[in-house]
């Protein structure tokens, strides 16, 4: 379909979730081609980005107004700190960069569409991947009347696009700046949480990836030879401060105190993995992740729940809603009935959770050192003590044995006659 066959408009008005690189500048003409009002909408989630040169190249591809958004704060204290306080991660080792950030995202796309009067919502996600997922889900959650745009689904778009190269012709035909980097085939999604990378040559799960791809942390190899020391301090398990005393730092806000801890880690070589994992689609992915403030975070956190948290609350918590909660996050169904249900469930569990912990950082890991609370603490020095008997009958754990082995004596008598 061509630019002179439909008025501009004509199909309605798009917001789109404006990246400003190459796939999201073609979508934003190739949708003005197609008869839309394309307004473009970009989210600051701590990404390192030039968000006035985006600004203008989409004004120049011709977007009829550009949005910005800083969504750092409300990431931070709204997303990160209840996926800490929950010791969420996907798959056992995935911190969930990526999805933290997706409800912030579409949220506000969904608020300025709505504001605007647009009729269409757009992004740029691929037909395999979560974030479309993600993105949809949310949009629909929030506002079931808007229409979706996803020309990655789309197959006149697909089928025109097949691959970079066409992209390339078309950028240049339409007169949009592309800034190509082939010394580094990977593609890249980044937050003030972590970053990822995917695609390229990090599709053949048994290649290494180069020592240049890794963007936010030191090669732990070159990380300083001196470990650094800090102390986080959390109340109803929300950092609420970090201090380093060799270099003076004390930090409470809490954007400010998870920037910081991404400095300190970064400097470290902390929050690097290289893992393959089961996409919410079917497809499995070889994904690389840097979560370097993060990383530090849930170790401290989890360090310090097993000096303040009741057993029983912890074992549930562990079995019932850490992993529901990561698989929410991952699967994009943060707005949804057991999305709400399982946000409202985090905070009770951490009531308790109050206290400090020392965290040794050195050469791409971190141990903890030391942990206290002078409010909250379940552990009695006398009583775990091998020296003093404290309040502990010892002769109490032969009636404790003799309760747990009665089932253990049938199986075995059971076993001993087969």
């Amino acid at each position: 379909m061509s630019a002179a066959a439909v008025a501009p408009g004509s199909k309605g008005r798009v917001l789109l979730a404006y990246s400003g690189g190459l796939d999201t500048s073609c979508i934003l003409a190739w949708l003005i081609e197609e008869g839309y009002e394309v307004m473009a909408y970009m989210a600051n989630v701590g990404q390192e980005e030039d968000f006035d040169a985006a600004r203008e190249k989409a004004l120049k591809v011709g977007a009829t107004k550009v949005f910005i958004e800083d969504l750092r704060r409300e990431l931070v204290e709204e997303l990160v700190i209840p996926t800490i306080q929950a010791n969420a991660v996907y798959e056992t080792v995935y911190l969930l960069g990526t999805s933290v950030a997706r409800p912030v995202i579409a949220r506000a796309q969904v608020a300025i569409a709505k504001r605007e009067g647009c009729t269409h919502v757009s992004h740029g996600c691929t037909g395999k991947g979560n974030d479309q997922v993600r993105f949809e889900l949310a949009y629909y959650a929030l506002d079931p009347s808007l229409k979706v745009v996803a020309p990655w689904r789309v197959p006149q778009f697909y089928q025109r696009f097949p691959g970079r190269n066409a992209l390339l012709a078309y950028a240049a035909e339409k007169g949009i700046p592309v800034s190509q980097t082939p010394s580094k085939p990977w593609s890249t999604d980044e937050n003030l949480f972590h970053i990822s990378y995917e695609a390229g040559i990090l599709e053949d799960p048994n290649v290494t990836p180069p020592r240049d791809m890794w963007k936010l942390t030191v090669d732990p190899e070159d990380a300083p030879n001196t470990p650094e020391r800090i102390t986080i301090t959390f109340k109803a398990g929300k950092p609420v401060r970090v201090t380093n005393e060799a270099d003076g730092t004390d930090v409470t806000d809490p954007l400010d105190l998870f920037l910081y801890l991404n400095t300190v880690a970064r400097r470290n070589g902390v929050g690097r993995i290289d893992i393959v994992e089961n996409r919410f689609i079917g497809i499995k992915s070889r994904g690389c992740y840097e979560t370097p403030g993060g990383t530090i975070l849930r170790a401290a956190h989890i360090d310090l729940e097993g000096l303040v948290l009741d057993r029983e609350v912890r074992a549930y918590r562990d079995e019932h809603i850490t992993p529901v909660f990561g698989k929410i996050m991952y699967n994009g169904l943060y707005f949804s009935p057991e999305g709400d249900l399982i946000t409202k469930m985090v905070p009770l569990t951490q009531a308790n959770v109050n206290g400090s912990v020392r965290v040794k950082l050195y050469k791409g890991s971190l141990s903890m050192e030391g942990r206290w609370s002078e409010t909250e603490t379940l552990y009695d020095m006398e009583q775990s003590s091998m020296d003093v008997q404290g309040d502990f009958e010892p002769t109490d754990s032969e009636g404790f044995i003799k309760i747990q082995s009665i089932r253990l004596k049938k199986w075995g008598a059971k076993l001993q006659q087969n």
